[in-house]
Protein backbone atom coordinates (compact mmCIF):
# COMPACT_ATOMS: atom_id res chain seq x y z
CA UNK A 1 0.00 0.00 0.00
CA UNK A 2 2.69 2.15 0.86
CA UNK A 3 4.25 1.97 -2.19
CA UNK A 4 1.52 2.44 -4.73
CA UNK A 5 0.80 5.63 -1.90
CA UNK A 6 4.62 6.63 -3.46
CA UNK A 7 3.89 5.97 -6.86
CA UNK A 8 0.57 8.43 -6.96
CA UNK A 9 2.60 11.36 -5.59
CA UNK A 10 5.07 10.71 -7.92
CA UNK A 11 2.79 10.46 -10.65
CA UNK A 12 1.04 13.69 -9.70
CA UNK A 13 4.20 15.46 -9.69
CA UNK A 14 4.97 14.27 -13.34
CA UNK A 15 1.61 15.21 -14.51
CA UNK A 16 1.78 18.75 -12.43
CA UNK A 17 5.08 19.24 -15.37
CA UNK A 18 3.05 18.81 -18.38
CA UNK A 19 0.11 20.51 -17.10
CA UNK A 20 -0.58 24.15 -17.76
CA UNK A 21 -1.20 25.29 -14.17
CA UNK A 22 -0.87 23.77 -10.82
CA UNK A 23 -3.28 20.38 -10.33
CA UNK A 24 -5.58 21.10 -7.61
CA UNK A 25 -5.74 18.44 -4.81
CA UNK A 26 -7.39 17.94 -1.94
CA UNK A 27 -5.73 18.16 1.71
CA UNK A 28 -6.22 14.69 2.34
CA UNK A 29 -3.23 12.12 1.93
CA UNK A 30 -4.68 8.55 0.58
CA UNK A 31 -1.97 7.09 2.75
CA UNK A 32 -3.33 8.69 6.04
CA UNK A 33 -6.72 7.36 4.61
CA UNK A 34 -9.80 6.69 6.77
CA UNK A 35 -12.63 3.91 6.48
CA UNK A 36 -14.07 6.83 4.08
CA UNK A 37 -15.09 6.94 0.99
CA UNK A 38 -12.27 7.89 -1.65
CA UNK A 39 -13.39 9.49 -4.91
CA UNK A 40 -10.47 10.24 -7.68
CA UNK A 41 -10.06 11.72 -10.76
CA UNK A 42 -8.07 11.70 -13.82
CA UNK A 43 -5.55 14.30 -14.82
CA UNK A 44 -7.87 16.22 -16.73
CA UNK A 45 -10.45 19.28 -16.13
CA UNK A 46 -13.90 16.95 -16.69
CA UNK A 47 -13.07 14.13 -14.76
CA UNK A 48 -11.86 16.18 -11.46
CA UNK A 49 -15.85 18.38 -11.77
CA UNK A 50 -17.11 14.63 -12.50
CA UNK A 51 -15.36 13.75 -9.18
CA UNK A 52 -16.67 16.37 -7.14
CA UNK A 53 -20.25 15.78 -8.38
CA UNK A 54 -20.12 11.95 -7.29
CA UNK A 55 -18.32 13.03 -4.17
CA UNK A 56 -20.76 16.26 -3.44
CA UNK A 57 -23.82 14.10 -4.16
CA UNK A 58 -22.36 11.39 -1.30
CA UNK A 59 -21.58 13.68 1.51
CA UNK A 60 -25.38 15.26 0.80
CA UNK A 61 -26.37 12.04 0.95
CA UNK A 62 -24.69 11.87 4.30
CA UNK A 63 -21.63 9.68 3.43
CA UNK A 64 -18.32 10.25 4.68
CA UNK A 65 -16.08 11.29 1.58
CA UNK A 66 -12.60 11.98 0.57
CA UNK A 67 -11.21 13.42 -2.57
CA UNK A 68 -8.10 12.71 -4.78
CA UNK A 69 -8.02 14.52 -7.82
CA UNK A 70 -5.78 14.82 -10.74
CA UNK A 71 -4.31 11.72 -10.47
CA UNK A 72 -2.75 10.62 -13.85
CA UNK A 73 -3.74 8.19 -16.56
CA UNK A 74 -5.08 4.91 -16.14
CA UNK A 75 -1.96 3.44 -15.58
CA UNK A 76 -2.02 4.73 -12.21
CA UNK A 77 -5.53 4.88 -11.54
CA UNK A 78 -6.33 1.28 -12.52
CA UNK A 79 -4.21 -0.60 -9.94
CA UNK A 80 -4.99 2.70 -7.64
CA UNK A 81 -8.76 1.46 -7.78
CA UNK A 82 -7.78 -2.31 -7.37
CA UNK A 83 -5.55 -2.01 -4.35
CA UNK A 84 -7.83 0.14 -2.56
CA UNK A 85 -6.39 3.10 -2.57
CA UNK A 86 -9.24 5.01 -4.64
CA UNK A 87 -12.80 3.61 -4.31
CA UNK A 88 -14.82 5.23 -7.06
CA UNK A 89 -13.92 6.73 -10.03
CA UNK A 90 -15.73 8.28 -12.98
CA UNK A 91 -14.76 6.07 -16.00
CA UNK A 92 -15.27 6.17 -19.56
CA UNK A 93 -17.03 3.19 -20.85
CA UNK A 94 -14.83 2.62 -23.95
CA UNK A 95 -11.27 3.74 -22.56
CA UNK A 96 -12.06 1.88 -19.79
CA UNK A 97 -12.72 -1.35 -21.84
CA UNK A 98 -9.61 -0.74 -24.18
CA UNK A 99 -7.23 0.18 -21.28
CA UNK A 100 -8.24 -3.51 -19.44
CA UNK A 101 -9.00 -5.36 -22.71
CA UNK A 102 -6.79 -4.34 -25.63
CA UNK A 103 -7.81 -6.96 -27.91
CA UNK A 104 -11.56 -6.66 -27.93
CA UNK A 105 -12.94 -5.48 -30.87
CA UNK A 106 -14.00 -1.68 -30.53
CA UNK A 107 -17.57 -1.86 -29.07
CA UNK A 108 -19.62 1.10 -30.27
CA UNK A 109 -22.85 0.13 -28.33
CA UNK A 110 -23.68 2.13 -25.18
CA UNK A 111 -25.08 -0.64 -23.69
CA UNK A 112 -23.01 -3.71 -25.03
CA UNK A 113 -20.00 -1.82 -24.01
CA UNK A 114 -20.75 -1.25 -20.41
CA UNK A 115 -22.01 -4.76 -20.12
CA UNK A 116 -18.29 -6.10 -21.13
CA UNK A 117 -16.70 -3.52 -19.22
CA UNK A 118 -18.71 -4.89 -16.23
CA UNK A 119 -17.90 -8.30 -16.96
CA UNK A 120 -14.05 -6.93 -17.01
CA UNK A 121 -14.25 -5.10 -13.71
CA UNK A 122 -15.77 -7.99 -12.02
CA UNK A 123 -12.59 -9.61 -11.54
CA UNK A 124 -11.18 -7.33 -10.15
CA UNK A 125 -13.81 -6.93 -7.53
CA UNK A 126 -15.13 -3.83 -9.05
CA UNK A 127 -18.45 -3.03 -9.86
CA UNK A 128 -19.60 -1.07 -13.07
CA UNK A 129 -23.04 1.24 -12.10
CA UNK A 130 -25.41 2.79 -14.75
CA UNK A 131 -23.74 4.12 -17.84
CA UNK A 132 -24.97 8.41 -18.57
CA UNK A 133 -26.91 9.03 -21.35
CA UNK A 134 -23.98 11.62 -22.22
CA UNK A 135 -20.55 10.33 -23.86
CA UNK A 136 -17.12 12.18 -24.11
CA UNK A 137 -15.19 10.99 -27.21
CA UNK A 138 -11.97 11.66 -28.03
CA UNK A 139 -12.44 14.15 -31.25
CA UNK A 140 -9.68 15.16 -33.92
CA UNK A 141 -9.79 18.55 -34.35
CA UNK A 142 -8.28 21.11 -37.05
CA UNK A 143 -8.68 24.85 -37.37
CA UNK A 144 -11.48 26.21 -40.00
CA UNK A 145 -8.27 27.67 -41.72
CA UNK A 146 -6.59 24.17 -41.96
CA UNK A 147 -9.69 22.46 -43.21
CA UNK A 148 -10.09 24.81 -45.71
CA UNK A 149 -6.39 24.74 -46.86
CA UNK A 150 -6.68 21.15 -47.22
CA UNK A 151 -10.31 19.96 -47.73
CA UNK A 152 -10.66 18.50 -44.40
CA UNK A 153 -14.06 16.92 -43.13
CA UNK A 154 -12.67 13.49 -42.49
CA UNK A 155 -9.91 11.81 -40.32
CA UNK A 156 -9.66 9.69 -43.97
CA UNK A 157 -8.77 13.40 -45.50
CA UNK A 158 -5.83 13.76 -43.80
CA UNK A 159 -3.95 11.19 -46.34
CA UNK A 160 -4.07 14.57 -48.81
CA UNK A 161 -1.49 15.59 -46.43
CA UNK A 162 0.42 12.57 -44.65
CA UNK A 163 3.55 13.15 -42.65
CA UNK A 164 3.30 17.12 -43.25
CA UNK A 165 1.06 18.09 -40.14
CA UNK A 166 1.93 17.81 -36.31
CA UNK A 167 -0.36 16.10 -33.87
CA UNK A 168 -0.76 17.46 -30.36
CA UNK A 169 -2.54 15.90 -27.39
CA UNK A 170 -1.86 14.12 -24.26
CA UNK A 171 1.88 12.51 -23.46
CA UNK A 172 0.36 9.22 -23.83
CA UNK A 173 -1.11 9.15 -27.11
CA UNK A 174 1.74 7.98 -28.58
CA UNK A 175 1.44 4.74 -27.12
CA UNK A 176 -2.77 4.70 -26.87
CA UNK A 177 -4.36 2.65 -29.78
CA UNK A 178 -7.01 5.60 -29.63
CA UNK A 179 -5.08 8.09 -30.16
CA UNK A 180 -1.71 7.86 -32.27
CA UNK A 181 -1.72 4.39 -32.50
CA UNK A 182 -5.25 4.16 -33.74
CA UNK A 183 -4.80 6.70 -36.45
CA UNK A 184 -1.69 5.13 -37.55
CA UNK A 185 -3.60 1.40 -37.28
CA UNK A 186 -6.71 1.73 -38.13
CA UNK A 187 -6.60 4.91 -41.04
CA UNK A 188 -2.37 4.23 -41.83
CA UNK A 189 -1.67 7.92 -41.04
CA UNK A 190 2.09 9.29 -40.76
CA UNK A 191 2.35 12.95 -38.86
CA UNK A 192 5.46 15.07 -39.31
CA UNK A 193 6.22 15.18 -35.64
CA UNK A 194 3.88 14.58 -32.22
CA UNK A 195 3.69 17.56 -29.78
CA UNK A 196 3.10 16.27 -25.74
CA UNK A 197 0.60 18.84 -24.28
CA UNK A 198 -2.01 18.11 -21.92
CA UNK A 199 -5.51 15.75 -22.08
CA UNK A 200 -7.98 17.38 -24.05
CA UNK A 201 -7.15 20.76 -22.06
CA UNK A 202 -6.58 24.36 -22.64
CA UNK A 203 -2.66 23.72 -23.69
CA UNK A 204 -3.87 21.54 -26.64
CA UNK A 205 -6.67 24.41 -27.49
CA UNK A 206 -4.26 26.77 -27.32
CA UNK A 207 -1.32 24.97 -29.51
CA UNK A 208 -4.32 24.83 -32.60
CA UNK A 209 -5.61 28.30 -32.06
CA UNK A 210 -1.73 29.53 -32.11
CA UNK A 211 -0.26 27.53 -35.00
CA UNK A 212 1.85 25.45 -33.04
CA UNK A 213 -0.10 21.89 -33.82
CA UNK A 214 -2.46 21.32 -37.35
CA UNK A 215 -4.10 18.75 -35.73
CA UNK A 216 -5.27 18.28 -31.94
CA UNK A 217 -7.00 15.64 -29.68
CA UNK A 218 -10.15 17.33 -27.95
CA UNK A 219 -13.11 16.40 -25.93
CA UNK A 220 -16.70 15.84 -27.56
CA UNK A 221 -17.88 18.05 -24.23
CA UNK A 222 -15.19 20.96 -24.94
CA UNK A 223 -17.59 24.17 -25.40
CA UNK A 224 -14.48 25.97 -27.60
CA UNK A 225 -16.01 22.83 -30.17
CA UNK A 226 -19.36 25.18 -30.39
CA UNK A 227 -16.82 27.94 -32.42
CA UNK A 228 -17.33 28.30 -35.83
CA UNK A 229 -12.88 28.89 -35.54
CA UNK A 230 -12.70 24.46 -34.86
CA UNK A 231 -13.69 21.30 -37.22
CA UNK A 232 -14.23 18.02 -35.81
CA UNK A 233 -12.88 15.47 -38.67
CA UNK A 234 -15.26 12.73 -39.29
CA UNK A 235 -14.49 9.38 -37.46
CA UNK A 236 -15.43 7.69 -40.60
CA UNK A 237 -13.80 4.23 -39.99
CA UNK A 238 -15.02 4.25 -35.95
CA UNK A 239 -11.96 4.22 -34.02
CA UNK A 240 -13.36 5.71 -31.19
CA UNK A 241 -15.99 3.59 -28.76
CA UNK A 242 -18.77 4.66 -27.22
CA UNK A 243 -17.25 6.67 -24.30
CA UNK A 244 -20.53 7.10 -22.18
CA UNK A 245 -19.62 8.29 -18.38
CA UNK A 246 -19.98 5.47 -15.66
CA UNK A 247 -19.28 5.31 -12.17
CA UNK A 248 -17.11 2.16 -11.68
CA UNK A 249 -16.89 1.16 -7.19
CA UNK A 250 -15.61 -1.07 -4.86
CA UNK A 251 -17.28 -3.60 -4.40
CA UNK A 252 -16.12 -3.76 -0.59
CA UNK A 253 -17.48 -0.06 -0.76
CA UNK A 254 -20.51 -1.47 -1.51
CA UNK A 255 -20.44 -4.23 1.02
CA UNK A 256 -19.41 -1.75 3.79
CA UNK A 257 -21.67 0.99 3.12
CA UNK A 258 -24.50 -0.79 1.43
CA UNK A 259 -26.92 -0.30 -1.91
CA UNK A 260 -27.60 3.72 -0.60
CA UNK A 261 -24.34 4.25 -2.11
CA UNK A 262 -25.19 2.97 -5.81
CA UNK A 263 -28.47 4.50 -5.67
CA UNK A 264 -27.24 8.05 -4.94
CA UNK A 265 -24.50 7.06 -7.67
CA UNK A 266 -26.99 6.26 -10.30
CA UNK A 267 -29.24 9.08 -9.60
CA UNK A 268 -26.81 11.76 -10.73
CA UNK A 269 -25.37 10.15 -13.46
CA UNK A 270 -28.94 9.34 -15.34
CA UNK A 271 -28.62 13.49 -15.21
CA UNK A 272 -25.42 13.50 -17.45
CA UNK A 273 -26.26 14.10 -20.68
CA UNK A 274 -24.34 15.23 -23.48
CA UNK A 275 -25.12 19.34 -22.56
CA UNK A 276 -24.91 18.90 -19.39
CA UNK A 277 -21.35 17.75 -19.49
CA UNK A 278 -20.67 20.65 -21.80
CA UNK A 279 -22.60 22.87 -19.33
CA UNK A 280 -20.59 22.17 -16.38
CA UNK A 281 -17.21 22.02 -18.33
CA UNK A 282 -18.28 26.02 -20.18
CA UNK A 283 -18.41 27.04 -15.95
CA UNK A 284 -15.19 25.37 -15.27
CA UNK A 285 -13.56 27.37 -17.80
CA UNK A 286 -14.65 30.75 -16.83
CA UNK A 287 -12.05 29.91 -13.90
CA UNK A 288 -14.13 32.15 -11.42
CA UNK A 289 -15.75 29.04 -9.33
CA UNK A 290 -13.65 25.66 -7.60
CA UNK A 291 -14.88 22.76 -8.90
CA UNK A 292 -16.30 21.98 -5.58
CA UNK A 293 -18.66 24.73 -5.85
CA UNK A 294 -19.63 24.29 -9.51
CA UNK A 295 -20.56 20.68 -8.39
CA UNK A 296 -22.48 21.55 -5.43
CA UNK A 297 -24.09 24.47 -7.61
CA UNK A 298 -25.24 22.21 -10.14
CA UNK A 299 -26.69 19.20 -7.41
CA UNK A 300 -28.92 21.49 -5.66
CA UNK A 301 -29.87 22.72 -8.76
CA UNK A 302 -31.73 19.12 -9.26
CA UNK A 303 -33.21 18.65 -5.78
CA UNK A 304 -29.87 17.12 -3.99
CA UNK A 305 -29.97 18.57 -0.13
CA UNK A 306 -26.91 18.69 2.49
CA UNK A 307 -27.24 17.57 6.17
Amino acid sequence: MRRLTLMLVAVTMLGACVQTGTPRRTSESVGARTADIVVGSFNFAESELLADVYAEALRSAGYPVQRLTNVGSREVMEPAIEQGEIDIVPEYVGTALTFLEPDLPVVTTPERARDVLAEAFAERGIRVLHAAPGQNRNEFVVTAATAEEHGLSSISDLRQVDGRLTLGGPPECPARPLCLQGLESVYSLRFDSFQSLDTGGPATLAALRGGEIDVGLLFTTDPALASDELVILRDDRRLQPSENVVPVVREAIVDRYGRGVVRVLNQVTAKLTEGTLRNLNERNSLGSLSTTTIARGWLEERGFQWH
